[in-house]
């Protein structure tokens, strides 16, 4: 694996396709890089993965969104094909250890509104689930949630370093 220094933050996500109900197996970026954080935590490549959003999450559809329990199993893809997707975004990558001992992330999670197949918004994160990641994850949510931070700004700051994303938001 090649890990290089964190770069500047990044403009805005791009929209992906959202859910479907036809998941396909998606072609992944090539020569992809990992980033390391300040702390040494694996960052996805920023050309390779940006993240990207699903255009059905917006602050006016967050109660029937990412804010209804249940919501993200309902979107998420089958095993099936994120499973063909690891092996190919590893390949990507350059990731040489076991599959199993790494998560195929999604950079902007489901439930902050990320896009659930989308090649640029899923990469193979090193290290076991869960993670540090998620706990990072899980308090953003509760930000969006219950109004305290908009979606956007925890959308950005967990794109850009979810390991200063927290102290981004003020959360």
């Amino acid at each position: 694996m090649l890990f290089v220094s964190t770069g500047t933050a990044l403009a805005t996500i791009p929209v992906g396709p959202g859910p479907s109900g036809n998941y396909v197996v998606e072609p992944q970026p090539s020569n992809c890089h990992y980033r390391t954080s300040a702390g040494g935590a694996a960052l996805p490549d920023p050309v390779c993965t940006p993240g990207a959003t699903n255009p059905k999450v917006t602050p006016d559809t967050l109660d029937s969104t990412i804010c209804r329990s249940g919501y993200t199993k309902s979107i998420r893809p089958p095993a099936s094909i994120t499973d063909a997707e690891k092996k190919l975004n590893a390949k990507s990558y350059d990731y040489t250890g076991p599959l199993s001992s790494a998560e195929y992330d999604h950079l902007v999670p489901l439930e902050l509104g990320g896009d659930p197949n989308d090649p640029r918004n899923l990469w193979v994160e090193p290290g076991a689930s869960p993670n540090a990641k998620d706990s990072v994850e899980n308090r953003l949510h509760q930000l969006v949630c219950n109004g305290t931070v908009p979606l956007q700004t925890a959308q950005e700051a967990i794109a850009t370093d979810w390991t200063t994303a927290l102290a981004t938001v003020g959360g």
